[in-house]
C-alpha cells in the first residue's frame, strides 16, 4: 500500500531533508535486490548489515526518495525522510498503512502453533476469499515481518489479513497489536517458549496477553488454564476453541470444538450443542486443536459451516510440521524440528504414538530459551518419551536430562543413545533402523536436524 507523503512524514515524526521531487505517494522498500524504480528505500539496520550502506545502491536502483536515521548516509539532491529510528518508523509506518486498509485483520499469537493455525485459516478462508487472502509465508513474525505484511495491503486486492505475531521480549505482542490493530485474535495457547529471555512464566502471560490490548475479539483455548483465568479481563466476550476425545461441560460459550478426527461440536452463546461430522487428517491432538482454532476464526469471519467442512480433509501443514519422508531404503521419517519447545515436543510425541510402525524411533534434539526450568522440562519430555518410543536418540546441551528422565521413566538404559553429531544420528539410524520401523526427527531450530534428513537420504 502506497503512503501519501504527508502521511509518512506525520506517522514518523520525520524531518524532510531535500524535498523538492519527492514523490506524492510513497512505496516503501527494504532490500536494494527488490526494490522497483520510484520506490523509498527504508534502511533497516541487522545483525550482519545495516541497511544505511546500501542508500546509494538504492538511488542508483531507482529509488525516489530514503529514510534513514543516519544523516551521513544521505545522497546529494535526494528526498530524505530522517527519522529518530528506522525500525520504529518502519512499524509507524505499518501501523498508517493498516489506518487505511478497510478489510478484516485477524492477528494469531501463542507459544506453540501460531504458523501451523495461520496456514490453517488462510487455507478456510480461501473459500469465502479466494485470491483476497494476505499473510506472511513462513513463520515471518516479528516487528519488521508484521510492518512489512501492514504495508503490501491493498484495499483493491484483499479482504483480510491474518498476521502472526511472535515474541522474543516483554511487551513485543502489544506493540504488534498496537500497529495492527486485530479485529479478531487468535491465542493458540500459553507455554513455556522463550521462557529464558522471558524471565518468568507472569511476563511470558503478560507479553502473550497484549494481542488484546487494542480491543480485538479473543479466540482463546478451553484448554489453556492462563487463558480461562485471564478471559473475565477482556472487553468483549470470547469465542473458545477446544480438542479432545470427548465434548467438555461447556463453562465458556460460544465453542468450536474438534471431538477426535470425526466430530465437531459448536455451541452457541446460550450453550446449545449443533453437531457435525468432521473429516479430519492432521495428525495429533495439537493439530486438532489448531484447527479448532482456524475453524472458530473462519466462522467468527462468516464463512459458512458447510464450506469449511467440505475443505476440512484436504488441509495442508505448513513444511515442518509432522513432515512424512519416504526413504528408498531405510526408514520411513517424521520431520518435526522446524523448532521445539517442551508443550510442543510432548506434543509431537502424542502423534507420534498414534502412528503405527514396527518399531518406534524418536530422536530428540535439546530445546532452547527455556531458562531456569531447562533440565527439568527436559526430564519431562524424555519421560513422556519413555511411555511411546522403542528407542530414543537425544543430542544437544540437554542430552543427559532428557536421557534421565526416560531412563527414570522406565526406558532402559541400552535403548537410550546419546549422540553429539547430527551425522552420528544418521550413521546410527542407518545401522539399525528398519524400512518397517518409523523415527521422529524434534528440536530446536539451532539443532538444525534437517542435516539427519539428508544424510539419511
Amino acid at each position: 500500500m502506497s503512503l501519501p507523503f504527508d502521511v509518512a512524514v506525520k506517522a514518523t515524526s520525520a524531518r524532510v531533508l531535500d524535498a523538492k521531487g519527492a514523490p506524492q505517494e510513497l512505496r516503501i522498500s527494504t532490500d536494494t535486490r527488490t526494490l522497483r524504480p520510484g520506490d523509498t528505500f527504508l534502511a533497516l539496520r541487522g545483525e550482519r548489515f545495516d541497511g544505511h550502506d546500501y542508500a546509494e545502491r538504492a538511488v542508483a536502483a531507482g529509488a525516489a526518495a530514503l529514510i534513514l536515521d543516519r544523516e551521513s548516509a544521505r545522497v546529494d539532491e535526494i528526498p530524505t525522510l530522517l527519522v529518530a529510528e528506522t525500525l520504529a518508523a518502519y512499524m509507524a509506518l505499518g501501523g498508517a498503512a493498516r489506518e487505511r486498509f478497510g478489510g478484516r485483520v485477524i492477528a494469531i499469537t501463542g507459544s506453540a502453533g501460531k504458523t501451523t493455525t495461520k496456514s490453517l485459516l488462510v487455507q478456510l478462508l480461501a473459500t469465502h476469499h479466494p485470491g483476497r487472502v494476505l499473510a506472511a509465508p513462513g513463520n515471518e513474525n516479528n516487528e519488521i515481518a508484521v510492518a512489512k505484511l501492514l504495508l503490501a495491503a491493498s484495499n483493491d486486492e484483499h479482504d483480510v489479513l491474518v498476521v502472526e505475531m511472535g515474541a522474543r521480549r516483554s511487551g513485543d505482542v502489544a506493540a504488534l497489536a498496537a500497529i495492527a490493530r486485530p479485529q479478531l485474535a487468535i491465542l493458540t495457547n500459553i507455554g513455556e517458549a522463550h521462557l529464558e529471555i522471558m524471565g518468568s512464566r507472569e511476563i511470558l502471560e503478560e507479553t502473550k496477553w497484549g494481542l488484546f490490548s487494542k480491543g480485538a475479539r479473543a479466540v482463546l483455548n478451553l484448554a489453556d488454564e492462563a487463558s480461562r483465568r485471564r478471559a473475565p479481563s477482556l472487553a468483549q466476550p470470547a469465542r473458545w476453541f477446544f480438542a479432545g476425545d470427548e465434548l467438555p461441560e461447556i463453562p465458556k460459550a460460544p465453542l468450536c470444538a474438534v471431538i477426535g478426527a470425526g466430530r465437531l461440536a459448536l455451541a452457541d452463546e446460550a450453550g446449545r450443542i449443533d453437531e457435525r461430522a468432521i473429516d479430519v487428517r492432521l495428525p495429533g491432538a495439537h493439530n486438532r486443536a489448531n484447527l479448532a482454532a482456524a475453524l472458530a476464526a473462519a466462522l467468527d469471519l462468516g464463512v459458512p459451516l458447510d464450506a469449511l467442512l467440505e475443505i476440512v480433509p484436504g488441509l495442508a501443514l505448513p513444511g515442518g510440521r509432522f513432515e512424512r519422508i519416504d526413504l528408498v531404503r531405510g526408514p520411513r521419517l517424521i520431520y518435526d524440528a522446524y523448532n521445539a519447545n517442551a508443550s510442543g515436543t510432548i506434543a509431537a510425541l502424542d502423534a507420534f504414538g498414534e502412528e503405527s510402525a514396527a518399531r518406534r524411533i524418536a530422536v530428540l534434539g535439546s530445546m532452547a530459551e527455556l531458562g531456569a526450568e531447562s533440565e527439568a522440562l527436559h526430564e519431562r519430555v524424555g519421560a513422556h518419551a519413555a511411555g511411546i518410543v522403542d528407542w530414543l536418540l537425544v543430542g544437544g546441551e540437554f542430552a543427559p536430562a532428557l536421557a534421565r528422565g526416560a531412563q527414570t521413566a522406565g526406558l532402559p538404559q541400552q535403548r537410550i543413545v546419546p549422540f553429539a553429531t547430527n551425522r552420528e544420528a544418521a550413521t546410527w539410524l542407518r545401522e539399525h533402523a528398519q524400512h518397517e520401523d518409523l523415527v521422529l526427527l524434534k528440536g530446536s531450530r539451532k539443532y538444525q536436524l534437517e542435516e539427519i534428513v539428508e544424510e539419511m537420504r
